[in-house]
């Protein structure tokens, strides 16, 4: 690959990360404001605000993994991880700092606000990891299986699996440390898991698109062929 390409390509994979890290540790940050969804009038979604960013975060592993591969994609999970890490450390920090008599947001607000983001990010962590890495492992089986055919297949597989797990494991973690009622885990993993298997289905075209572009600019196989970086 020239030399021009090549940082092209390493751009690309850092726009991607950063797509990715900041929609993970946003979504983390903003989980405890819930709203109601209903589109045409078909269901009434009950959902946190943080679902709307979080799902974006399996997109990018799908187009990730597709153009890069599996290593690449497992580097920019792992930069997630630490991510989430680094961001409630500041949270706890900040919390933890006595607001002055002046302060337009003085400590009890605050703390509302931000009280349950230690609970959240430790089981958003601990989903993340578990889904994350089923994520790219059954996207890599069904590109293997289908011999770098089908991307549709696996990015749909991956995703459908990988968000039930994810979905169950953080209400059943936020429940247990009585941020949600037990009452509501039902319904909430329901939609919860609608909604991520209907925005998997919109971004299936999205991936195709983007991917048909990427390989297309940087002369790339159709047949499972990986970017060097």
């Amino acid at each position: 690959m020239k030399k021009t390409k090549r940082k092209q390509a390493e751009t690309l994979y850092l726009v991607l990360a950063a797509l990715f890290i900041t929609s993970l540790v946003t979504s983390n940050l903003i989980f405890q404001k819930f709203f109601h969804w209903n589109p045409f009038g078909l269901y009434n979604f009950e959902l946190s605000v943080g679902i709307i960013a979080y799902p974006i975060t399996f997109l990018v592993t799908d187009i990730i993994s597709e153009i890069y591969g599996r290593k690449h994609a497992n580097r920019v999970v792992k930069a997630g991880v630490f991510a989430s890490a680094f961001a409630l450390l500041i949270v706890v920090v900040s919390t933890e700092a006595p607001a002055t008599s002046w302060s337009p947001i003085n400590d009890d607000v605050f703390k509302d606000v931000f009280g349950f983001t230690f609970v959240a990010v430790g089981a958003s962590l601990a989903a993340y990891l578990l889904a994350q890495f089923l994520d790219v492992q059954v996207f890599h089986f069904w590109k293997r299986l289908t011999n770098g055919k089908h991307l549709w297949l696996r990015n749909n597989f991956s995703t459908f699996s990988s968000q039930l797990v994810d979905t169950g494991t953080v209400l059943a973690l936020l429940c247990s440390f009585g941020v949600i009622e037990w009452k509501l885990f039902g319904i909430l993993l329901l939609n919860g898991y609608l909604f991520k298997v209907m925005f998997a289905l919109v971004d299936t075209p999205i991936i195709y698109g983007l991917v048909y572009l990427v390989r297309r600019h940087f002369g790339l196989k159709n047949t499972g062929e990986e970017l060097k970086i």
